[in-house]
């Protein structure tokens, strides 16, 4: 994987993204440090779905996985109640 730092991935993108696309992921560094990384879309959906478990792994899996299922309870805003 090659390295590029972040002044030149900015100043280079277009030769970063075919370097992305012709050679695989491109890291990215900041001040030295390892930041981010392109990944050509095809790869990036690939790692998507195996991330994601499917119906049938949550169906026969040992412990509860509710949290994936269920969305997030959100506070109901209530109106003010009338004066009597």
């Amino acid at each position: 994987m090659h390295t590029w730092p972040v002044q030149d991935a900015k100043a280079r993108f277009s030769e970063f993204l075919d370097a992305c696309l012709s050679e695989g992921p491109q890291m990215v560094t900041k001040r030295g440090a390892e930041t981010a990384v392109l990944v050509p879309v095809h790869q990036w959906r690939r790692l998507q779905s195996n991330a994601r478990p499917t119906l049938k792994q949550l169906l026969l899996a040992d412990h509860s996985r509710t949290e994936v299922l269920t969305p997030a309870r959100v506070q109901a805003k209530r109106r003010p109640l009338p004066a009597l």
